[in-house]
């Protein structure tokens, strides 16, 4: 099978650290076409893209994005363990001690990879949640897990998140 690459630099949308879709124009407003754009995210060496297969090429289109290119857009709370959804329809468990707050962001780190929670999922998983003060902490299964938060290291920007100039 034939394919073809766009190389991020060309790419003319990206995902913002809400992980709402946007091009030049703004953010992206039809359900079925972010639907699609987030069911289409793939990875590998070079780093995120999405594909489609068009006859009989394989269209690959590296993109960039601000923060992260995975979230957890739904949570499905069970007594005994509780699983997320991300936005490419991929559901993993929820585990506590693998949750971390920063930058007043919430996220999971699984398989290597670093997941931030959307607003919407924020609200699902809230009941669990317990504010206490300077920290925050989650209750699951009984069990009450403090959140560590972690500072952001000092560091050149990523690639990954560089984000195209708008003319």
């Amino acid at each position: 099978m034939k394919e073809i690459v766009i190389p991020k630099e060309e790419a003319v949308f990206w995902l913002d650290r809400q992980g709402y879709w946007r091009n030049r124009h703004g953010r992206f407003e039809r359900p079925r076409i972010i639907a699609k754009f987030h069911g289409a995210i793939g990875r590998d060496e070079e780093g995120y893209y999405l594909s489609q297969v068009n006859g009989e090429v394989l269209e690959k289109v590296y993109f960039p994005y601000e923060d992260t290119a995975l979230f957890v857009f739904d949570v499905i709370i069970g007594a005994r363990e509780s699983t997320l959804v991300l936005n490419t329809g991929h559901q993993i468990p929820l585990v506590p001690d693998r949750l971390y707050i920063q930058d007043d962001a919430l996220y999971i780190e699984s398989a290597g990879e670093r997941i931030r929670f959307a607003e919407r999922a924020l609200l699902k998983l809230s009941p669990l949640l317990e504010d206490q003060g300077a920290s925050c902490a989650i209750r699951v299964a009984g069990h009450r897990l403090v959140i560590p938060e972690k500072t952001k290291p000092e560091r050149k920007q990523d690639e990954n998140e560089t984000i195209p100039k708008i003319p």
